[in-house]
C-alpha cells in the first residue's frame, strides 16, 4: 500500500541541494516500483521546480525501464519468444504507454483485408501479390528513405501509425500479417539488409485456419521458395539475386544467409538497430540502455560498425 503523505514529502525532497539525500530520497521513492509512475505523472503537472520535475522524470524514467528490463527477461525465458510480443517490448522503452492489444487489432484489422481476397488455391507468388497490394498500394506502407536511421522506425507502434519504417519493421509487419494468415514467412538475417523468406508449407490450412489464426510457426521447417524485399514494397526475389546482392556488398555468402531466422535473432537486430540509430543522434543514454537490453537477451553488443547499416537490395 503507498502511503500517499510520505510520497508528497518525498517529493518535495527532491529539490534537496544534499546530494546524501537526494539518493536516499530517490531510493525510497524506487522502492515503491511501477506502482508509483501514476502517482508521479500526476504529481509532475503540479511541479513548477525544474530540478524537482527534471528528478521526477529520471525517477519515472528509471522505473518504466526495469519494467521493460523486466518484460524482456521473461519474454526471452519463454518458450514461444512470441515476435509481436517482443516488439511491443521494445517499443515500451520510448512509449511505456504502447498498448499490445492495440497494435494486435491494428495488424488484425490488416490481416482481415487480405483474408476477404484471399484463395487458398492460390499459389505463393499470388497470395504475397494480394498481401503487396494491400499493403503497399492500399495502405500505403513504404520505406522511410528520408528519415533512415531514426529511432521511431524502429518501434512498431510509430510504423504502424506512420505507414512507413526501417527493412527490418516493415518485414516484422509483413510477417506478422502473413504468420496470421497461415502463411510461412519468416525473416532472413541478413548483413546490412532484412528480408522475408516464403518457405513450402506441406500442411493443408483453409481460409477458415487463417480466419482464427493464433498458432505458432516453425521457422526451421521447409525449403526457402522465394525471398520478400518489404522494404521495397515485397518485391520477390530468388537465391541468385540474394547471392549478387552478398557479391556487391563483399560479404562473403554463408548458409545463414539464405535460411530463416528465429525470432530472438530479428529481436536483437532491431536493438542492434536502435544502438545505430542513437548513436548517431549521439543519445548515448538511451544507446547504453538499448545495448543493456541486448544483454538481456544474451549479446554483449560492443558497438556498431559499417556492417550495421543498411543497404539496399
Amino acid at each position: 500500500m503507498i502511503n500517499l503523505s510520505e510520497v508528497n514529502a518525498l517529493i518535495i525532497l527532491l529539490d534537496d541541494e544534499d546530494v546524501v539525500v537526494y539518493e536516499h530520497v530517490q531510493s525510497k521513492l524506487i522502492s515503491y516500483g511501477s506502482a508509483i509512475i501514476p502517482i508521479l505523472l500526476q504529481e509532475i503537472k503540479a511541479v513548477t521546480n525544474p530540478i524537482q520535475k527534471e528528478r521526477i522524470f529520471e525517477i519515472i524514467r528509471h522505473l518504466q525501464f526495469k519494467l521493460v528490463r523486466d518484460e524482456l527477461k521473461q519474454w526471452y525465458e519463454s518458450q514461444e519468444q512470441d515476435l509481436l510480443t517482443g516488439i511491443c517490448i521494445v517499443a515500451k522503452y520510448k512509449y511505456p504507454e504502447i498498448d499490445k492489444q492495440q497494435i494486435a487489432n491494428e495488424i488484425d484489422k490488416i490481416r482481415l483485408e487480405i483474408w476477404l481476397e484471399m484463395h487458398y488455391d492460390l499459389s505463393p507468388f499470388e497470395k504475397i501479390r494480394i498481401i503487396n497490394n494491400t499493403l503497399f498500394s492500399f495502405y500505403k506502407f513504404t520505406g522511410n528513405t528520408d528519415n533512415f536511421h531514426s529511432p521511431d522506425n524502429s518501434y512498431i507502434n510509430v510504423v504502424l501509425s506512420k505507414k512507413c519504417g526501417n527493412p527490418i519493421l516493415l518485414s516484422i509487419v509483413y510477417i506478422l500479417i502473413a504468420q496470421r494468415l497461415q502463411l510461412p514467412v519468416f525473416g532472413v538475417n541478413l548483413p546490412q539488409h532484412f528480408v522475408c523468406a516464403f518457405k513450402e508449407d506441406k500442411q493443408e490450412h483453409s481460409l477458415m485456419d487463417a480466419f482464427n489464426s493464433g498458432t505458432q510457426m516453425d521457422y526451421k521447417k521447409g525449403r526457402v521458395l522465394f525471398y520478400i524485399n518489404a522494404y521495397k514494397n515485397g518485391a520477390v526475389f530468388s537465391r541468385s539475386n540474394l547471392e549478387h546482392f552478398l557479391m556487391q556488398m563483399r560479404i562473403e555468402p554463408k548458409s545463414e544467409y539464405f535460411e530463416a531466422c528465429s525470432n530472438l535473432q530479428i529481436m536483437k537486430r532491431v536493438l542492434r538497430n536502435l544502438v545505430v540509430a542513437y548513436t548517431k543522434e549521439e543519445k548515448m543514454q538511451e544507446a547504453e540502455d538499448i545495448t543493456a537490453m541486448l544483454l538481456i537477451l544474451g549479446e554483449n553488443y560492443m558497438g556498431f560498425s559499417d556492417d550495421d547499416s543498411e543497404n539496399e537490395l
